[in-house]
C-alpha cells in the first residue's frame, strides 16, 4: 500500500469528535463552546492515566516557595496537563466521574514492531525508552483498557523505533522510524476500519526522541523533514517541547518525562537517602567538547557545555567529569545542584534524574518547555539560567545557597514530585475524591 492509499487527513473539530466518544453518543455539543475543553479532556485522560504512577488526592500539598511563580495555580497534580496548540490552561476539571468509562484500545501489531526489539536488554532502559515503559503500563491498565476495540474512545499504536542501536557509537538511530511507522498504518488500515474512521485522530504514538515527532537527532535536518504526512492527524507523546512555534510540535502534542528507570532510582535512594550528606556543590557529568566540531553549521549544545568546561574546570566548588561512570546516580545524591545543559535538543534525561535523586537542577536550555508545567512547580524546585548567563554561574549558584537552597530543597524532595515524573509497569491508585 502507498502513501496515496491512506485516506487524506481531514480537518474537522476533534473537540467535537472527542465529546461524542466520552459521552457515547450523547448529546450534540456546539462545536464552538466544546472545542478547546474537549481537547483538554484528550491531553489530560493521557497525562492522568498512563502517565503517572499514581492519583493524586484533592489534599493540596503545601510548598514554600523560593521566588515568585507567574502561575495562578496551587494544586501540584498531573490532573493538569499541556498542549503546545493551546494559549490558556484550565485549572480545574469540574467532573472527574467523566473519565472512569474512558477505554483505550491497544492494537496487538505482529512483533517486529515492538517485541523484537527487546532482545536488546537497552531497549527498555536507555534514554528513549519511554515507548516501552508507557505500553507497559497501559497493558497493566485493566480499569481502562479494553479488548473490545468498539467501545474504545482512543487507540494506541505501540511501535518502538528508538531500539535500532547503532554499531558504531552505540547511540540510537531513527533513520528507519517513519517507514516502521509507516508499515504499522498499513497493518491497521488493512486489518481493522477504525484508522479511516477519524483519519487517525483518535490514534496515539509515543515520540520520545531529540525532536519528537520529526524523527532526526539533529535540529536543521529535522525541521527540513518535518512531521511525516500520515501523522499529522494523530496525538504524540513526546519529549520535546519548547515555548515557541516549532515545526517538529506543530501537531496535538502531550510534553511527557524522559525516561528513567524507577528501579535504579530505588536502589540508588536505599543506599544513598535524599537528605543524606551532599558534599559536592555543582555537578555535571557528561559530554563537554573542548573545541566543538562544526557540524552542518551547528555546534553541539550550542557552546555552552564547551564553556562551562572552560570557567568551572578548575573551579573547586564544581565537580565536573566527561567520561562515563555506570555509578554516576550516587554522584547526583551527593550534590546540592544538578546542571542540565541543553545538547543537540534543549531537553535531557538530567532533568528527571536530578530530581528524583534530590539534586535541584540547573536548567540551561533557553526556551525549553518542561514536562506537567503546570502541575509540577518547577520554578520552586529547579533553576533556570539563560545560556548567555553561563559565565556568571559560579555567583548566581552561590547566592543561592547563602539564601534559600534549604527551601528549594524541601519543595524538590516532596515524594509527590518524583512519582509525578517516574514511569511505572504497573500504576499504584488513590481515590479521587470531591473536587481537583
Amino acid at each position: 500500500m502507498m502513501a496515496s492509499e491512506l485516506q487524506k487527513p481531514i480537518k474537522k473539530n476533534r473537540g467535537f469528535y472527542v465529546k461524542m466518544r466520552i459521552l457515547h453518543k450523547g448529546r450534540q455539543p456546539e462545536k464552538s463552546l466544546f472545542f478547546r475543553y474537549y481537547q483538554w479532556i484528550l491531553w489530560f485522560s493521557f497525562t492522568l492515566y498512563f502517565l503517572t504512577s499514581f492519583f493524586i488526592t484533592n489534599k493540596p500539598i503545601q510548598l514554600s516557595k523560593p521566588r515568585a511563580s507567574g502561575s495562578k495555580l496551587s494544586l501540584p497534580s498531573r490532573v493538569l496537563f499541556e498542549s503546545v496548540n493551546k494559549t490558556s490552561q484550565q485549572p480545574y476539571l469540574k467532573n472527574p466521574a467523566m473519565f472512569k468509562d474512558l477505554k483505550i484500545f491497544i492494537y496487538e501489531l505482529p512483533s517486529e514492531y515492538n517485541e523484537n526489539w527487546l532482545s536488546n536488554k537497552r531497549c527498555s532502559n536507555h534514554l528513549f525508552a519511554s515507548e516501552v515503559a508507557i505500553h507497559r503500563a497501559l497493558l497493566n491498565a485493566d480499569d481502562f483498557r479494553t479488548f473490545d476495540p468498539k467501545e474504545a474512545d482512543f487507540f494506541f499504536v505501540p511501535v518502538y523505533v528508538s531500539c535500532n542501536f547503532s554499531t558504531v557509537n552505540g547511540f540510537p538511530t531513527i533513520v528507519h522510524a517513519r517507514s516502521l511507522l509507516f508499515s504499522a498504518i498499513q497493518f491497521i488500515t488493512k486489518n481493522y476500519p477504525f484508522w479511516n474512521r477519524s483519519q487517525g485522530f483518535d490514534h496515539i504514538f509515543v515520540a520520545s526522541h531529540d525532536y519528537g515527532a520529526c524523527f532526526h537527532a539533529m535540529e536543521d535536518r529535522a525541521i527540513d523533514n518535518g512531521i511525516p504526512e500520515f501523522l499529522m492527524n494523530s496525538i504524540l507523546l513526546q519529549t520535546f517541547g519548547v515555548n515557541y512555534k516549532h515545526p517538529c510540535q506543530d501537531v496535538e502534542n502531550v510534553l511527557i518525562p524522559p525516561y528513567i528507570s524507577p528501579e535504579s532510582i530505588r536502589k540508588t535512594l536505599e543506599k544513598a537517602p535524599l537528605t543524606g550528606n551532599r558534599d559536592i556543590m555543582v555537578f555535571f557529568r557528561g559530554k563537554m567538547e573542548v573545541h566543538p566540531k562544526n557540524v552542518s553549521g551547528k555546534f553541539y549544545s550550542k557552546r555552552v557545555r564547551t564553556e562551562i568546561w572552560r570557567r568551572y574546570k578548575a573551579d573547586r566548588r564544581f565537580y565536573l567529569q566527561r567520561h562515563r561512570f555506570t555509578g554516576y546516580q550516587s554522584e547526583i545524591t551527593r550534590s546540592g545542584f544538578c546542571l542540565c545543559p541543553l545538547g543537540w535538543a534543549p531537553w535531557s534525561p538530567r532533568l528527571v534524574e536530578s530530581v528524583a535523586l534530590g539534586c535541584v537542577p540547573v536548567i540551561i536550555a533557553d526556551g525549553i518547555r518542561l514536562p506537567f508545567s503546570s502541575a509540577v512547580k518547577w520554578s520552586e524546585i529547579s533553576l533556570t539560567v539563560a545560556e548567555r548567563e553561563v559565565g556568571k554561574l559560579g555567583q548566581i549558584l552561590e547566592h543561592v545557597a547563602a539564601t534559600n537552597l534549604s527551601t528549594i530543597q524541601k519543595n524538590l524532595w516532596d515524594p509527590a514530585v518524583r512519582r509525578a515524573l517516574l514511569f511505572n509497569d504497573h500504576m499504584q491508585r488513590r481515590m479521587l475524591r470531591g473536587r481537583f
